[in-house]
């Protein structure tokens, strides 16, 4: 595990932090579009695989060494039962 501190926010992912800080936030909507819109696509099931990791590669803490394709490959190999908790957490937090 990353070192993830719940009480911040934070969960991990396939060994990495994800800290959904401001930045990272506006990162992601700037990639992703209005994040309430991807809140509401979430909650119907309309989410894709690319957006869930876009999002966690933005509040990636920090950003990986490993690039972009490679971290998105480690998700995925981590399976999406194991991303739901982290996509939960982080869903959770841009709605607080």
């Amino acid at each position: 595990v990353s070192g993830a501190n719940p009480a911040r926010g934070e969960t991990s992912v396939a060994g990495h932090r994800l800290r959904p800080s401001f930045a990272a936030l506006v990162a992601a909507e700037g990639e992703l579009g209005p994040l309430f819109a991807l809140v509401e696509r979430a909650a119907d099931g309309r989410l894709s695989l690319a957006e869930t990791v876009a999002l966690f590669w933005h509040c990636a803490d920090p950003e990986p060494a490993c690039g972009r394709d490679a971290f998105a490959e480690d998700v995925t190999a981590g399976g999406l039962a194991a991303a739901a908790p982290v996509l939960r957490v982080l869903l959770g937090q841009i709605l607080k």
